[in-house]
C-alpha cells in the first residue's frame, strides 16, 4: 500500500477522506477529538500530501479499501469531506459489509450535474493553468471559501490548497476511474446509517446535493451556522461534537428543512 496514512488513538476504527486540493491537514482540528475515543486513520489521497502522484486514473475507492485492508480493518466508519464524500458514498454502496457508519460532510456525489457557475469556475481554472498563482485566485474566488479565507485560517487553507494544487502538475492523469452507475442512481441502496453535515453558506450545488440524498433509508441531516464549505477548518469543535453524536447515539431519521 503506497499511500501515506497516520494512525491516532484507539478503539473502533474511524476512516477520515479529505477533500480536494487538501490533504491529512484538511483533519488536523478533528483528528485530535476524535482520537480521544476511536481509532482515527487519515491518509492522504494519491497524488495529495505525501502520497505518489497517479500514473494511471486512479479508482479512489479503491484506494480506500486499500487503507482498510493493509490495516486488517474488516469494518470501520467512514467519514468523507466533499469529494472525500462522493468516494464514501461509492464505497458504502459498493464494499456495504465494510461500512459500520458513514458521516459525508459536503459530499460531492457521482452523477451529479454541477450548475453552470460551478462548471465555469472549474474551467476558468483549467484555462488558466499552467499559471498556478492565478489558478488559485480563481480557484479561491468562490461562495464557498468566503467564511474560511475571512477566519483566522485563511493562511492554512490557503497554504494547503497551493501545495495539493502545484502537486497536480505532477499528475500523470486528472482522469479517474468511479463504479458505475453512478451513486446519485443508487442511494436509495445505502445502506449504513448516514449523517450528512452541511454549512449553512456552502454553494447552491451542495444544497442540491442534500436534497438527492432525502432517498437514503436511515439519514440524518445536520446543518452548521456560519459555516461554508470548510467547517473541518473554522467549526472543528461543532462538527466533532455532530461526529461522535452520531457515532455514539441512535437517532431518528431528519428531513432536511
Amino acid at each position: 500500500m503506497d499511500l501515506h496514512y497516520e494512525v491516532h488513538g484507539e478503539g473502533e476504527p474511524v476512516v477520515l477522506v479529505h477533500s480536494g486540493a487538501a490533504d491529512v491537514r484538511d483533519w488536523a482540528y478533528i483528528t485530535p477529538i476524535l482520537a480521544k475515543k476511536y481509532q482515527v486513520i487519515v491518509f492522504d489521497g494519491r497524488g495529495c500530501g505525501q502520497s505518489p502522484s497517479p500514473t494511471v486514473p486512479p479508482n479512489y475507492v479503491d484506494d480506500l479499501l486499500a487503507v482498510l485492508d493493509h490495516l486488517n480493518l474488516e469494518q470501520a466508519t467512514i467519514v468523507g469531506h466533499s469529494i472525500g464524500g462522493r468516494i464514501a458514498t461509492d464505497f458504502a454502496l459498493t464494499y456495504p459489509q465494510r461500512v459500520i457508519k458513514i458521516v459525508l460532510i459536503a459530499p460531492a456525489l457521482s452523477g451529479f450535474q454541477h450548475s453552470e457557475v460551478f462548471t465555469k469556475n472549474m474551467l476558468d481554472i483549467q484555462a488558466a493553468s499552467p499559471d498556478v498563482d492565478k489558478m488559485i485566485e480563481i480557484s479561491l474566488n468562490n461562495c464557498m471559501y468566503r467564511l474560511v479565507l475571512a477566519s483566522p485560517q485563511r493562511k492554512y487553507f490557503i497554504d494547503m490548497h497551493k501545495f495539493n494544487m502545484l502537486k497536480m502538475f505532477h499528475w500523470q492523469t486528472w482522469e479517474s476511474v468511479w463504479p458505475q452507475p453512478p451513486a446519485i442512481e443508487r442511494l436509495g441502496e445505502l445502506t449504513a446509517p448516514t449523517s450528512f453535515i452541511i454549512g449553512e453558506e456552502d454553494s447552491s450545488d451542495l444544497h442540491s446535493i442534500a436534497e438527492h440524498f432525502q432517498v437514503v433509508p436511515n439519514i440524518q441531516f445536520v446543518r452548521i451556522e456560519d459555516a461554508d464549505h470548510k467547517p473541518t477548518l473554522t467549526h472543528p469543535e461543532e462538527l466533532s461534537r455532530h461526529i461522535l453524536e452520531f457515532l455514539e447515539d441512535d437517532y431518528n431519521r431528519a428531513s432536511y428543512p
